[in-house]
Formats: structure tokens, C-alpha cells, sequence
């Protein structure tokens, strides 16, 4: 990596294996977890468990598989550390949390929650699994810090499939939506410093989330349908893109929601307040982002958020949607996020956890380098 000293990234890397080593309760996992990350962290084409077992020099792929399906760790408790981490290095009381999924592509029908389902990942349907994630997304720099594995209604109606693939009975269907209000539980619980949540309309069209959103005072832009109805000051009842299509020009600003790989993203934007008896201090507004090369194409968003928040404010906060589509690349081609082989419940909930904790870390390096700056001592 550009600008960190390899004696000094391998001692942060080090500092994380610490942080998360008491989840294992042998000291073979443990430092298994480490090979595990190096290999994840290298420049290998592939990063499976021949490939893992090979890089640190094991003779089969064997204790790999195991550290994901059977070895003594509590995945849940590292996937609480790569959060920790995270805030503790990257955490900003104007950081924006995002909701969004991404598909895994597979082949046959045993990998735990896999069926033919429409993908972002291959933009149509395939035969896929669905991961359902959390972005941390600050000025310093942006991770994953939640994940959870979607189960179709295909394989919760068949016990038997859920057994083979390790499926606890217990495990009943969930709406990506509700996959989504359990990690902000844990997030709000987390006491985890954010000032808006974001997500695509697959969320944001739901109004049950946007009502526990309001509930929790958590502020919020989420992108909705064209045919959302809205009640607009001024203009009554109607769908969102009509409302929209009635603003006059002078309504319209061209704003950058952030920079990408070409410069800023620059859109036109507009918004109108809409909904009737605002709580003291918050404001609810349909938001517009028209293209700037062609004009009709047009995203539509629900606002919750301050008063005050101004259309810079709410624009910066939509686009922060993009840093996590750049997590997911990253993952998948940095740390190994898709490369995965396992087919249970629990091996998908180990790979991606170890992945996200390795993208986590070279997030938090990224930042460092920026600052110039050492990594910080360890805490006891």
C-alpha cells in the first residue's frame, strides 16, 4: 500500500489479531486466524482454502475448512470487534450508515440460502446467494460492519435442506427490510456515532422502516419509488415523479455529492417538503436527483433529518451510497469477500466476517496514511 511502511501495517495487522484472539478458545484457531488473514490480504488471484492453505504453507486445505465450518470462535463477538475497530479509528458523529446487499454468484443448490434471485452484482437474476450489509461511511474513510445472510422463503418452507446446510431450526424467513432494522438495532444499541442512515429503494420504500427511523430520531435519506405517493406542501397528493415534474426551474441546483473516480459526481438537484404536523426541529422532504446528460433520468428520495439540513446536506447523504458499492469491490478483490467455497450457515457468517475484518484494517490503514500518521499504541 502507497505511503505505510510494511514493518508498520504488519504491526497494526497485529493489533487486530490481538483484539479479536480472545473470541478463540484454542490457541490453534487462533493462529490459524492469522495465516487466514495474511492469505486474505495477499495478492493471490483466488482466495479459497487451497489457495489460503497453500499461502501459509499447509499441506491441505483442511484446517482452513475448519477454522470456517467447526473451529471454537465466536463469530459474532469478532463481527462486534470489526465494528469496534472501525468507530475507533474511522468514527465521526457526521458519518452516514448504509444498508445495501450484494450478490454472491454459485453454482448448484446446497449453498446455504442460494436460489435463482435478482442480483445488483449480475444486474438480472441468477443463481446466487444475497448478503445483506452495514457501510460505515466517514470522511476518513468507509467499511463494512454488519452482515447478514438473506434465506428465501424456498429454503425456510424445507427444514431437511436447512439441516444439511446447518441451518438451526430457529432461523425463520426475514425480509431483507427486517434483516435491515436488526442490524440498526444493533448499531443504535452499539451507541455507534452516526448522523444519517442510507439505502436503495428495496429499504427505502418501506415505510415501516422509515417509521422506526423517525421513532429513534435517526436521520435518514432513502431513495423510493417514482410512483411513491407524497403529500407535498403546495401541491396535495401525488406520485413522487409528478410532484417533481411540477418544480419550477429555479428549483433545481447542480451540486456534487461527492467526488468519484473522475472528479465530483455532479447532478441537478431539488426537493419540496412534504407531510403535514413536522415534530419541532425535523423536516421530511422529497428529494430529486436529475442527470445532468439526461434529464430524464430521475431518483427519487424520502428525507427525514433537521430542519436546517439544506439540499447540499441531503445530496451529500445520497450519495454516500456510492462508498459502499466501492467496499464491495474492494472485498471481492482485496480481501477475498466472494472467493469463498463453503456451502453452510455458519462457514458464510466466518469467511465474511474474517473478510470484513481485513477490509476493516486496510481501511483504517488507508486513513493513516493520509494523516501521515503512526498507528496508535495498543490498549490494554
Amino acid at each position: 500500500m502507497d505511503g505505510v511502511d510494511v514493518a508498520v501495517w504488519r504491526e497494526e495487522l497485529d493489533r487486530v489479531c490481538d483484539r479479536v484472539g480472545g473470541r478463540f478458545a484454542r490457541a490453534e484457531p487462533r493462529a490459524r486466524m492469522r495465516r487466514y488473514l495474511d492469505g486474505l490480504l495477499s495478492g493471490l488471484e483466488r482466495k479459497n482454502g487451497w489457495t489460503l492453505a497453500e499461502h501459509a504453507r499447509e499441506v491441505a486445505p483442511d484446517g482452513m475448512q475448519r477454522l470456517l465450518r467447526t473451529a471454537d470462535w465466536d463469530v459474532d463477538a469478532v463481527r462486534d470487534d470489526v465494528r469496534d475497530y472501525v468507530v475507533e479509528h474511522l468514527g465521526d458523529p457526521d458519518a452516514v450508515l448504509v444498508i445495501d446487499d450484494t450478490g454472491f454468484l454459485k453454482k448448484g443448490t446446497k449453498s446455504a440460502g442460494v436460489q435463482r434471485q435478482y442480483t445488483g452484482t449480475a444486474g438480472k437474476k441468477d443463481n446466487c446467494q444475497v448478503g445483506v450489509f452495514a457501510a460505515y461511511v466517514t470522511a476518513a474513510g468507509h467499511a463494512l460492519i454488519d452482515r447478514e445472510l438473506y434465506l428465501p422463503e424456498s429454503w425456510t418452507s424445507d427444514r431437511a435442506r436447512c439441516q444439511a446446510a446447518g441451518i438451526g431450526d430457529g432461523v425463520e424467513f426475514t425480509t431483507k427490510p427486517r434483516i435491515a432494522l436488526t442490524m440498526l438495532q444493533r448499531v443504535l444499541d452499539a451507541g455507534v456515532p452516526c448522523a444519517w442512515v442510507t439505502a436503495d429503494e428495496i429499504y427505502g420504500q418501506v415505510k415501516y422502516l422509515r417509521v422506526w427511523l423517525e421513532e429513534h430520531d435517526i436521520h435518514y435519506v432513502v431513495a423510493t419509488r417514482c410512483d411513491d405517493d407524497v403529500l407535498a406542501q403546495g401541491y396535495g397528493y401525488g406520485r413522487a415523479d409528478q410532484v417533481v415534474a411540477a418544480l419550477p426551474a429555479r428549483a433545481w441546483r447542480r451540486i456534487s455529492c461527492g467526488d468519484g473516480a473522475h472528479g465530483p459526481r455532479l447532478y441537478d438537484w431539488a426537493r419540496i417538503a412534504i407531510r403535514i404536523g413536522w415534530r419541532p426541529g425535523r423536516g421530511h422532504w422529497l428529494l430529486a436527483r436529475r442527470s445532468i446528460s439526461d434529464p430524464r433520468e430521475i431518483a427519487y428520495y424520502i428525507c427525514y433529518g433537521p430542519r436546517r439540513a439544506s439540499l447540499a446536506d441531503l445530496a451529500r447523504v445520497a450519495g454516500a451510497r456510492w462508498p459502499v458499492e466501492e467496499c464491495f469491490q474492494r472485498a471481492k478483490n482485496e480481501t477475498g469477500l466472494d472467493d469463498y467455497q463453503v456451502r453452510t450457515w455458519r462457514g458464510w457468517y466466518a469467511r465474511i466476517t474474517l473478510s470484513m475484518l481485513a477490509l476493516a484494517w486496510l481501511a483504517v490503514m488507508r486513513a493513516l496514511a493520509q494523516k501521515g500518521a503512526p498507528p496508535p499504541a495498543a490498549t490494554s
